[in-house]
Formats: C-alpha cells, structure tokens, sequence
C-alpha cells in the first residue's frame, strides 16, 4: 500500500485516455419504466455532478426516474428524520461503517438481493465485502473510495520559501517553518468540519502506533488514555499548537470550512493563503474549483511517516438500500459493477476498488496508479478509524471525536483533558 501513497492527482486527460468514452455494459438491469428512485449522499458541487452522471446512465438504461438529495454531514440523523416521517431515500451512500452498522441493527439497511452480490463477490475483494456487511450479511457496495494520506501543496508558495516534499514529521515542522518564515501560512486546516481532524490524528497514530494498536483503539478494546493516543495528540500538537503554522491561527482554522481550507491554498495560486493542505485524493475536485491547474499549481505528497512507516488510510461511500424494492436493488447492482465506476472515474476525482474496471478509464497516469496500487494492495490496507465507530462518536457534528478534536485545535496544551473527554464519549458510544 505504500505505492498509493505516491501520487500526483490530476483531472485532465492525457495519454490518450478514454475520456467521454462510453462506458463497457457488463451488467443487466431490469426496465422500471415509471419508478421512481431517490438516492441520498454527502455529495456537492462537482462531486454531486459527477455521481449524476452516473444515475443518468442508470436512468437511460434502465427507465427508471432518478433524484439526488444532499443529506448533509450527519446521514444518521438525516435518514432518521426521513425514516420517521415514513419517507426514506430508497438507497443512501454512507461514509461511516459505523452509521451502516447501526442502519443494519436498526432494520432500516437491506440486505443485497441475488444480482447485487453476485457483482459485489465478483468484482471486489473480501475487504471490502466484509466492510459493506453486519453480522455476516452483506448490506452495502463501496462505490466510491479514497486515499486520506495525501499533502497537497502550493508549488509556487513551495518554491519561493525553497521547501521541499517531506519525507518524515520532523521534515513536515521544518518544512512548515520555512514557508512560515517567507510570509505565507504554511497548513490550511478544515477545522470546522471535525472530520478532517480526525483523519490528521488517524494518520499520526497508525503511523507511530502501528496497525495493532490502530485496530485495537478503533474497536475500543483500548482506552483512549492509553499512553499511544498521548504520544499521537503530543505530536500534532507540534504542528497545530506551533505559532504561525495554520492559516489564520487556530481559531481561523476552526472558523475554516474543507472547500474553503483548500481554496486557501489554491484560491489564488500565485499569492495563496496557504502553501499546504492535508486530505484524500478527492482534493483533486476541489482544487479545480478553486481555479488551479492539478499537477502544475497544485501538487501533492504522501503524509510523512511519523513513525517507522508512512500511513495509508482509506475512506469510502457505501451504497446501502432503506427501500427493499426492485428499483433500489437494481442500483445497486449498477453501482457494484465496472460500468457505474467507469464514469466517475473518467470524470477525475475518484478511485474505485472494483477490480473490474478498467484503469484507462481514469483520465490520467496519476489516477491509474493510485487505482492500480489499491487494487493490488488487496485486504492490506487500514480503514478510517472515526469512521468505523459508532455514529455518535466518530459520525456526527458537535459531538463525540469531531468535537473533542475541535476542542484540541483550540487548545493543544490540554492533552489529558481530551483523551479524558474522548475516552467519556466513547465509552458511551461503544458500550463496553
């Protein structure tokens, strides 16, 4: 997995890529003219136009009326307001293994019927089988994933300072000065979206912990007083707790929205108010919408190693039916085969770990080899810890670990009080 650290996203096309190529019909569907679907993601701007896409082939094959709804960040609370109401969407794309776990224990997931599992078992690897399933049953298809160990950075901001690609932590912090020192703030941090803080600390710790004590902590069979989450929340304290190191200090950082931490290093590509931002490959989107060129402006380095190995965390969307009706199975079933990936993917900004697919549908080499060291990496990669917990902790706004690691940007010199405060919350999220 260390190759799919190696990377420079891009979303143009070259190399004779397949781009606006139709894509391969390898899978039947039913007709369901006159049914109508409704399907529910996080997705916006470009994302959201580039999953459309892929609900009009569906539409177009199949007669099927399809519509999009924003869920928002927090999708537990979003399909439990509409489950109350007794209006589901009919098929939801989750990004917390945790939040399909509790749709499963709940009833409200359906398990995959015959033609959506059979394109599951044959195009993806036990891995991500076993994380779209509860209990043994297979409820979801992982449509859409990602690599969150990637850097991106201004190059001309870079240039200027004469920094260089880090390899190590240490590197980062000196990097990091160096661009401080030239005038520009040198890491932009999403922190109003608690998420991307977690996924700074997932990477930390899997990299100086280790996978064991990765696996243990994200099934709660350690504290998090346990002294590698001390060491961990010490390290990014070097960074988040340094003076001149975020844009716009800590509390600008908190005030500071995803979108709009990347447009603070790209926005203006010549005078950015970041050199550096930390996030997936899908960053690749954003950076387009900010206006800069991927490759040229922007590029991008694997998170450092902050202890012996350099981390690879991924991150996914999996597709879950809330409807158990022929029209929702069939979408799954679209979604679970390379015809449904091979549209994303030559639209930029995505990675699929369906086997089947076709490499040249990506639109560029970068793409295809971050497409292709997934793949080859099998079962051996580490899933998004926040994402594996309950909801309630690692899944919703304002509470649980997005809160806590707000609470930490905030003040970085109170490590005991946040592992106090996280272990209290996941304590009650786990139960145990």
């Amino acid at each position: 997995m260390a190759a799919l650290g190696l990377t420079v996203a891009g979303c143009g096309s070259e190399d004779g890529a397949q781009a606006g190529s139709a894509p391969p019909t390898t899978v039947e569907l039913p007709r369901l003219s006159g049914q109508k679907l409704q399907v529910a993601a996080v997705w916006t701007g470009t994302e959201q136009a580039n999953f459309t896409k892929v609900l009009d082939e569906f539409e177009k094959r199949t007669g099927a009326e399809v519509s999009f709804v924003p869920s928002g960040d927090d999708m537990s609370a979003f399909v439990g307001s509409k489950i109350a109401g007794g209006q589901p969407p009919d098929v939801a794309l989750v990004g917390q293994v945790g939040v399909l776990r509790e749709f499963a224990e709940k009833g409200w997931a359906k398990p995959l019927g015959p033609e959506a599992k059979a394109q599951l078992e044959k195009n993806f690897s036990p891995g991500w089988q076993d994380l779209g399933s509860h209990e043994g049953t297979r409820y979801g298809v992982y449509f859409k994933v990602s690599n969150k160990s990637l850097i991106w950075y201004n190059t001309a901001a870079f240039e200027y300072a004469g920094a260089k690609e880090p390899k190590t932590w240490r590197e980062l912090l000196d990097q990091a000065q160096l661009i401080s020192d030239s005038g520009t703030d040198p890491v932009s941090v999403g922190g109003a979206d608690g998420w991307t803080l977690t996924d700074w600390f997932e990477n930390v710790y899997l990299s100086q912990a280790g996978p064991e004590k990765y696996d243990q902590l994200a099934q709660h069979k350690i504290k998090w007083t346990d002294p590698s989450v001390t060491r961990a929340l010490e390290t990014l304290a070097e960074l988040w707790g340094r003076k001149g190191m975020l844009a716009g200090g800590r509390s600008g950082a908190l005030q500071t929205a995803f979108p709009d931490s990347v447009t603070k290093a790209f926005g203006n590509a010549a005078e950015p108010e970041a050199g550096m931002v930390f996030e997936g490959d899908f960053v690749a989107a954003n950076v387009t919408d900010a206006g800069a060129e991927l490759g040229a402006e922007a590029q991008v380095f694997p998170f450092p190693a902050v202890g012996e190995k350099a981390p690879v965390v991924t991150g996914g969307d999996v597709a879950v039916a809330l409807r158990d009706s022929k029209a929702a199975q069939a979408l799954l079933t679209f979604l679970a085969s390379p015809d449904a990936a091979h549209i994303w993917a030559q639209a930029g900004g995505y990675v699929s770990a369906n086997k089947a697919l076709d490499v040249k549908a990506y639109p560029n080499a970068q793409f295809r080899d971050i497409a292709t060291a997934l793949i080859a990496a099998g079962d051996d990669f580490r899933f998004d810890m926040s994402d594996q917990a309950p909801a309630a902790f690692g899944g919703k706004p304002a509470q649980g670990e997005w809160k806590a690691l707000q609470d930490f940007l905030k003040n970085p010199r109170d490590v005991a009080g946040i592992q106090r405060q996280l272990e209290a919350d996941a304590a009650k999220a786990y139960q145990n």
